[in-house]
């Protein structure tokens, strides 16, 4: 059974790392990078370069999976193709497709052309650099940043732009620099209950970051954005470094006759997170529309790609030896945000569907530990 797994994202790579050598499975698993980034601890490289890959290959001994770094082009699942960029052309029995998202600018003019994204370390280093460059002494020209979004992304890349900033200013003796945080929602942090978005939220305050709740981002340019609040008044923000982290959208690179699709193009998949109509092919992450227990789309975390991941390549083996498939059955084990340095806020999940929330440096242990388990079940 020839098995291609497209990504190294949480999703795809917890698939491959979760294979043993089975007789009869041919896998092979083609990531453009040669390495897996921690994408959720993508503010951190931002604001203070902080190593936040793996390389790919050690990752894969012992598991039987090949690696090949390439980029996918578009996938034809009723051809059964994969196109690469360099016109290669990847056939499979079974396909799994982990290749994430891209940035959803929502048609706001200029602000895919004038906006940083966080998706990458390659967008990481360009906010880095700007900070850096922001605080030396023959920079010219505005030093504000505007961050549209107040997310988790959004939220814990401004806590560390704040704390790398203060560190600037004192470091060189230079004024701080305003930071905004832009939400067309009434509040920030909207996957949090009252109690800790309010701490958050005073954290956030405590930095000097200017949060901008009910403003919705209208217009952007190469120096400023314009916003609106909910009574039709406009603003106009003059900043030197604009970063979009106001929404996401699957990859559209999945073509196929049946293919059914969902809210952001997320792919329709059934119990086992295969495509529906394509029992041959998964989508697993930020590209599949799964369902929880109450019918409801399951967020797009890592921690339910790892989830969806694993499951995948314990089936993929079932696959092979001819065995019934396992169902998906999401569960959230709580949710973190970090705000900078030893601080963070979140919730644990306790038997009998009972939360545990906390904050300060528990919040910042749990987070990390969080962060341990993911590596140690790919390592």
């Amino acid at each position: 059974m020839k098995t291609l797994i497209l990504g190294a994202g949480y999703a795809g790579l917890a698939v491959a790392t979760q294979l043993k050598p089975t007789p009869g499975l041919e896998t092979l698993l083609v990531e453009q990078n040669s390495y897996h980034t921690f994408e959720t601890r993508l503010h951190e490289a931002a604001a203070h370069n902080t190593r936040v890959t793996l390389p790919i290959i050690p990752l894969l001994k012992g598991t039987g999976v090949h690696f090949e770094q390439a980029q996918v082009e578009s996938v034809n699942i009723d051809e059964k193709e994969v196109i690469m960029k360099d016109g290669r052309v990847l056939l499979y029995d079974t396909l799994v497709v982990g290749l994430g998202s891209v940035t959803n600018f929502y048609r706001i003019p200029g602000l895919a052309e004038n906006a940083s994204e966080l998706k990458s370390i390659d967008d990481a280093d360009e906010i880095f650099n700007f900070i850096n460059r922001a605080y030396s002494s023959d920079y010219e020209g505005n030093r504000d940043i505007v961050v549209g979004g107040a997310g988790l992304t959004g939220v814990e890349l401004v806590t560390e732009l704040a704390q790398r900033a203060e560190q600037l200013s004192k470091a060189r003796g230079l004024p701080t620099i305003n930071i905004y945080l832009v939400e067309a929602g009434p509040r920030i942090l909207p996957v949090l209950d009252d109690a800790l978005r309010a701490k958050a939220q005073k954290t956030l305050e405590d930095y000097g970051i200017h949060i901008m709740v009910g403003h919705r981002l209208m217009q952007a340019t190469t120096d400023s954005v314009t916003v609106q609040t909910a009574d039709g008044q406009q603003k106009v923000l003059p900043a030197g470094k604009i970063i979009w982290t106001g929404g996401i959208q699957a990859r559209d690179i999945v073509k196929g006759e049946k293919l059914e699709k969902g809210p952001g193009g997320r792919i329709a998949v059934d119990e086992f997170l295969r495509a529906k109509n394509y029992p041959e092919v998964f989508v697993i992450g930020d590209m599949s529309l799964a369902m929880n227990q109450e019918g409801k789309p399951v967020p797009t975390t890592a921690q339910h790609a790892g989830q969806q991941g694993r499951l995948t390549g314990k089936n993929i083996m079932r696959l092979a030896r001819s065995e019934d498939l396992s169902p998906y059955e999401p569960t959230s084990l709580g949710e973190f945000v970090s705000l900078g340095g030893l601080m963070a806020v979140g919730w644990m999940k306790l038997p009998w569907n009972q939360k545990l929330a906390m904050t300060g440096g528990m919040a910042h242990v749990m987070k990390k530990a969080s962060e341990w388990k993911w590596r140690s079940s790919i390592e």
